[in-house]
C-alpha cells in the first residue's frame, strides 16, 4: 500500500483505494468512448489519474497515456482486462500483452469482465491472478459484474481486491444486495453505467420535472459512502470538463437525491 497517499485526507473528489494502494481522483475515465488526445491531456491537467483502458477504440489516447506513465508511473492507476476467453493461461498471456502495449511494468488493476454465477471467477483464474500479483505485474485483482447477489458473494473473497458494479438512480439495488456485506469485508468499489447508458439523461413520457445531466448522475453515485469512484465515458473534451466541474459541487443534497431517485424509478419502470 502507498502509505504516503493514505496520509492525505480524502474528500468528495479524492479517495484512497485501500486495496489498490493509491489515492485517485474519483472521476475515472474510460478511454474508449471518443475522447481525443487533447481532451485526454486536459483531463490529466484536471487531476484525472484512474483510467480504464483496453486496446479497443483507444488509439487516440494511448500515446498520451504511455507518456504520462513514463513520466510518473506511481501517480496513475491503470485498469484493464482480458481480450481473450478467461482461463488461467489466458489471464497470464493477456497481462503480458497489455504490459507491452502500454510499455509499463505493471497494471494497477486487472479485472475480469461480466462475471456471472459460473463464469470467469474460478480457482485456476484466481490462482493465476495471485501469481501475477506476487510477480508484481498487477497490483489488484478485480471483476466487473451486474449480478448483484454474485457480487455480494465475491466481495467476501480475499483474493478479490476491487468490484466494478452497476449503480445508478435507476438501479440502486446494490444498497440492498451488496453494500451490507461490506460490514464483513470491503473491497475497493468502482461504479459504472452511472447514466444507465444515457437513459437517465432523457425525459420519460409524462415526466414534467427537471431532467438530470451526466454530472448529477455521477454525483449520485459518489454521494454513496460505499462507492470509491465512478467510471465516466466522455466522448469529447466538453463532456469531460462538464463532468469534472459537476464534482466540484460536492455530494447531492437530500432534496436532489430524492428527486433523482424518483426520476430513476420512472426510467427503470
Amino acid at each position: 500500500m502507498n502509505t504516503a497517499a493514505a496520509l492525505v485526507t480524502d474528500d468528495f473528489t479524492h479517495r484512497t483505494l485501500q486495496r489498490v494502494g493509491k489515492r485517485v481522483h474519483r472521476m475515472g475515465i474510460a478511454c474508449n468512448y471518443g475522447l481525443d488526445a487533447d481532451g485526454f491531456a486536459a483531463a490529466l491537467d484536471r487531476g484525472a489519474n484512474y483510467f480504464f483502458w483496453t486496446p479497443m477504440r483507444a488509439g487516440k489516447i494511448t500515446p498520451v497515456l504511455c507518456e504520462a506513465l513514463r513520466r510518473d508511473r506511481e501517480r496513475y492507476v491503470v485498469a484493464s482486462g482480458p481480450t481473450l476467453a478467461v482461463t488461467g493461461g489466458n489471464v497470464t498471456r493477456g497481462v503480458e500483452s497489455l504490459l507491452k502495449k502500454l510499455r509499463t511494468d505493471y497494471l494497477d488493476v486487472y479485472q475480469l469482465f461480466w462475471v456471472g454465477v459460473t463464469a470467469s471467477w474460478r480457482d485456476a483464474t484466481a490462482d493465476a491472478l495471485a501469481k501475477l500479483k506476487e510477480q508484481g505485474k498487477i497490483r489488484a485483482a478485480a471483476v466487473s459484474i451486474h449480478d448483484r447477489p454474485r457480487a455480494a458473494e465475491l466481495s467476501l473473497d480475499e483474493r478479490l481486491d476491487l468490484l466494478m458494479i452497476r449503480y445508478n438512480a435507476a438501479h440502486p439495488g446494490a444498497e440492498r444486495d451488496i453494500f451490507p456485506r461490506f460490514e464483513v469485508r470491503r473491497p475497493d468499489v468502482a461504479a459504472y453505467t452511472a447514466t444507465d447508458w444515457r437513459k437517465l439523461l432523457k425525459r420519460p413520457s409524462g415526466w414534467v420535472g427537471k431532467v438530470p445531466d451526466a454530472g448529477d448522475c455521477y454525483r449520485f453515485a459518489l454521494s454513496s459512502p460505499h462507492i470509491d469512484m465512478v467510471i465516466s465515458g466522455p466522448a469529447d473534451r466538453a463532456q469531460m470538463e462538464a463532468n469534472f466541474a459537476a464534482l466540484e459541487r460536492g455530494p447531492l443534497s437530500p432534496t436532489d437525491d430524492q428527486w433523482l431517485r424518483e426520476f430513476g424509478k420512472i426510467v427503470h419502470g
